[in-house]
Order: structure tokens, then sequence, then C-alpha cells
């Protein structure tokens, strides 16, 4: 599947308020949607419930990944009549012909089902990503948030921060093991929310973690999790006067719902 739409970028100036200097802003950048087909060259567990797979190919050739909380289209065999499920998942990184993706080892997942038991040299598909949003302007420091869904673009986020970039992150996991460790040059403050699996669409430990978090000058929100703990997070923002051109909301998943998200919430 190929669109043939020009990739010209077009950007969109958050920033509302006179005081504001270099304000953030979202650039949106659209690129060529095209369907590869590639193979894995690796499997990793990498924590008892992320899976991290490395694939490869020369259909590889071109593909481009502008904003850390990009995603593609993997397409996963399932016994529906389609013959396939279709998910979402962050480009977690793309470097020398190789693409890292982390899927989330959860019951009931047809993807997590099928990274459980694909094996180096089986062949696997992906689409996308159509599109790039880059945040930027001057931030001084993020607040990355967010579950093990949102955690491949966390991490990326982090590890693409540069040196003189400060990041706050606060994800939840089910425990202490699922934590993971990342490369950045910047100055990282990594806090961990522990709670089952089963409990991942409640927002009460975030909302309790953020009563001990300090919002410093020019920090730029990031949200992503179960839909509804996305908006009771993002709302508790907006009433202690954070500003909403300074924060990006999306809820990564839906409870009760098969591949269903909400890709931005604002007013």
């Amino acid at each position: 599947m190929t669109d043939h739409s020009p990739m010209t970028p077009q950007t969109v100036d958050a920033g509302d308020g006179p005081d504001e200097i270099d304000p953030p802003r979202i650039t949106r950048q659209r690129h060529e949607l095209r369907r590869r087909t590639l193979s894995v060259a690796r499997t990793e567990r990498l924590t008892p419930h992320m899976i991290r797979l490395t694939v490869e190919g020369p259909e590889l050739d071109g593909f481009i990944s502008g904003a850390p909380d990009d995603h593609v289209k993997l397409f996963i065999p399932d016994d529906s009549a389609e013959g396939q499920a279709r998910r979402d998942y962050t480009p977690r990184r793309y470097r020398d012909g190789q693409l890292l993706l982390d899927v989330v080892d959860h019951p009931g997942g047809p993807a997590a089902d099928w990274a459980r038991e694909v094996a180096v040299g089986d062949t696997v598909e992906i689409g996308g990503p159509r599109g790039s949003q880059v945040i930027e302007g001057g931030i001084a420091h993020w607040l990355l948030i967010g579950d093990e869904t949102a955690l491949p673009a966390i991490g990326r986020r982090i590890e693409e921060t540069p040196a003189d970039g400060a990041v706050t992150s606060l994800v939840a996991v089910p425990g202490a093991a699922d934590e993971q460790q990342f490369d950045t040059k910047a100055t990282l403050d990594a806090r961990w929310l522990h709670r089952p699996l089963a409990e991942a669409a409640d927002p009460a430990p975030y909302l309790k973690a953020l009563e001990g978090i300090t919002l410093p000058p020019r920090c730029f929100v990031w949200i992503a999790a179960e839909a509804g703990v996305t908006r009771a997070i993002r709302e508790a923002l907006l009433q202690r006067g954070h500003p909403k051109h300074w924060m990006k909301a999306s809820g990564y998943w839906v409870r009760g719902e098969a591949d269903a998200s909400v890709k931005s919430m604002e007013d």
C-alpha cells in the first residue's frame, strides 16, 4: 500500500500565551505509507512482561520514524476471517538496518501470543509509520507518564533527549523486574509504579504519585496509557494549572475494546 500524498511538513504552534518565548510546537510530517515484509533477526525476553523483537530486511530501506511516539502497524497471523490481526507498535529504535519492536506480554493478546512463539528467520509484516508528530520548542524538562504500552515510546524519548535536557518518567509496571534501564545523556529521574496488569485501568496510583512531582518551568508533559487513565491524569494536571498546550495526551488502549485507541485528547 502506497500513499502518494506530498510529504510536506505542517507546523502547528501550540503556544498562545503572550509572555511565552519559543513555546512548544508540533510539526506534523507525512511519510510514504509502505507495507514491508521483514524477517526476525532476534528475539529477547527483555523483562517478564516485555518481549523485544529485532527485525530486518532489504525492504527497510527508506524507513523513516521521526518521533519517539510514532507507530507502525504490525500484521499478525490470526484465526479471524481476515486471517490477520493488526496492532500498533512503537519503532523502539531503528539503526544499522535493524528495527526494534517491544511487545507487551499479556494474556489473551494476539500479538503477545505470536511474539512468544516467533523464531529467528520467521517472516513479519509491518506498515508505516504513516507520519510523525515532532514536538519542538524551548522545552527545558520532559515529564513522561505511561504504562507498559507506552514504555517503548518513553524509553526512546529518554534515550534521544540530548545532554542538556532533563527528563522525569513515571511508568506503571507489574513489578520491579519489569523496570528498564535507559542509555541516555540527559539528566533522568526515573520513577516506577508497581501494580498488577489487572489494575492497569486504575488511575489512582498515578494521581497519588503526581502529588510528589513538581512541574518545573518550561516542562512538557507527555501522557499515554489506558484512555480513562490518561484522561484522569490530564485533568489533574490541568487543575494544577499546567497549560494544556504544554501537554500531549493519548489513550494507547481502551479498556474492554480490542485494537481501540484515542490518538489525541483535547478540549
